[in-house]
This record gives C-alpha cells, structure tokens and sequence, in this order.
C-alpha cells in the first residue's frame, strides 16, 4: 500500500526564522510524533550535506530512524545541469556524485533529481521564489540544455547504478516544462537506475492539468517508472475534524491540486511507494509571514491526516 512520508525542507528552517531548523533528530521526532511512515532528507545543510555527512554521522542518521520505526526512503537534491559554465556543471556532478553516496550510507532507496533546480534566496530571514523565479542561464540555447543535461543524467546513472541507488528524475520546472519532457530524458538515459518523480502539483495550477482526465493519463503514462512522489499543499481543519485543502496563495494556486484524482490512480496502477509531504514555500496570510510553531508544525499534522484518508478511500 502507498505510504506517507515527511520531507526534511518541511523543517530544514528556510520557511520560517521563529525558532531554529530542526536537527536531523528532531525532524525525525517530528515524523514519528504525527504518525508519518517514512523520512526524506534535503541533502543539502542543515539536513544533508554530502559535506557534513561521513560515514560516521550518516550511520547515525540510520540508526536513529531506525530506532524511532521509519525508513528513510528517499533523499533529494538540488541539483542544476542546465549552466553554460564548466566548472559549474562540474561542481554540479562532483555534488550529485556524492549525494549518491550519501544515499547508500543512509539507506536510502532513492535519490530525487532536477533538471535544472532554480534556487532560492534568503530575505530576512525567509526564503523566497520571487528573485530566481525567471533564472538567467547566460545566452544558452534549448538544444544545448537538453545536450547538456542528458550528459549528466547519463554519468550519474552510472554512479547510481554502481551504488545500487535508484535516481528519481522529478517533473519540475524550469527546463521541464511537463511531464511528457520528464519522461523524455528517462526514455534516453535508458537506465534501469533513472526513474521518476511525478508530483501532481508541477502540472501546473491551472483546469486543465489538473482535470480528472490529465491526472488519469499522466499519472498511467509514467506507470512502473513511478518510484516516488511528493506533495506540497495547506490544510484546514473544520469543525467536524476532517481536514480539507485550501489555496496557498489564490493568484499562484487559483486551482487546487487534484490529489484525489492523483492517489486514486496511483492506486489503480499498483504504486505501493511513497507520497512524501513538504511544505516549502513562504507561510505568507493575513499579511504576515508565519512560523513553524504557530503554522507550519500544524500544516505537517494535518497533511499526514489528508494523504492516509485519501490513500485509505475505496
């Protein structure tokens, strides 16, 4: 059966300066306090840095998981491919190289790709999307990108094929701009260690991709290359105590995820892996910006209640 996972970004302290990130422990903790199956570690500080994490600390990490009952069933890059600049896109492998290390260290099945992960940017305090929103790849031209980028799919399937880690190449914009652009790179890297990461809110928010019908084909179309998916939404608890989604942002997210849709047919294919929740994005309402103890810690509560009733419906 599906599983729900927790993802290390939730409290990796980008997303709110009301108390400091949350120790690997403690994120842990944090999982297992709401009821979630299974941990997914950013593999970038203060979580997962290939430069923080020897053998030593990543055996660590195991074993407490394994103490508090949960696997670590994925870790994530942040990873770009898509830069005109050499000794960038070598650092880029040096990094991917050693997140596969990483990732056989501490357990891990999986490791989540990008194509070209656009980054973030600190504003006081808070992360922000707004500045690398449109990311400025020096004059390169799309052939040469998707050149580029499946060079460097191709060397790190071998990494992860020596490993025995499974890459999960993730439908997220930029330079993957659908799904079916997703499935292209995993199609010519023809690894049995390069698979995917469909997640159902990079379709886009808009009626279309997110119908019943494009739900229903996307999610049957990538099939058995299916090895891991994520979910990034806000929740409401009503009076009766069910828990409903609500927009994060009305002008961003004018239509809500299709999650129904998405897990229903995840279901009818026989994917039995996880759907890992993040909340990763800034906690913007009522003119403020909120934190984890008074938003953030709750929205993790009520998204584990959200996915299990999904995945428990008939």
């Amino acid at each position: 059966m599906m599983k729900v996972g927790l993802y290390s970004i939730s409290c990796s302290g980008v997303w709110f300066h009301d108390r400091p990130a949350l120790t690997v422990e403690e994120f842990i903790d944090t999982a297992v306090k709401y009821g979630y199956e299974g941990v997914e570690i950013d593999l970038k500080r203060p979580h997962g840095s290939p430069l923080d994490l020897d053998v030593k600390r990543c055996r660590q990490i195991r074993e407490y998981a394994k103490q508090q009952g949960l696997p670590v069933c994925a870790v994530s890059a942040n990873n770009n491919f898509a830069m005109p600049i050499p000794e960038t896109v070598e650092n880029e492998l040096l990094m991917v190289r050693e997140q596969i290390r990483v990732a056989k260290e501490l357990g891990a099945p999986v490791l989540r790709l990008f194509a070209a992960w656009r980054g973030i940017v600190m504003r006081d305090g808070i992360a922000t999307y707004e500045i690398t929103r449109n990311p400025d790849y020096l004059g390169m031209l799309k052939y040469q990108q998707f050149q580029q980028i499946l060079a460097c799919f191709r060397e790190c399937a071998k990494w992860a094929e020596d490993a025995g880690v499974v890459l999960a190449l993730q439908n997220h914009a930029p330079v993957i701009n659908t799904y079916m652009d997703m499935l292209e790179f995993v199609r010519l890297v023809d690894s049995p260690n390069f698979k995917c990461c469909l997640d159902a809110p990079c379709l886009g928010w808009n009626a279309t991709v997110q119908s019943d019908e494009y739900i229903r084909k996307a999610v049957r179309d990538v099939g058995a290359l299916q090895v891991l998916s994520h979910a990034n939404a806000e929740f409401a608890e009503t009076q009766d105590g069910s828990v409903e989604m609500i927009s994060f942002d009305t002008q961003e997210q004018p239509v809500l995820t299709n999650y129904p849709m998405f897990i229903r047919t995840l279901r009818e294919i026989g994917y039995d892996g996880f759907i890992n929740y993040e909340f990763c994005h800034m906690p913007f309402h009522d003119g403020r910006v909120l934190g984890y103890q008074d938003y953030i810690d709750n929205q993790i509560r009520l998204a584990r209640i959200y996915f299990k009733n999904l995945i428990d419906q008939e």
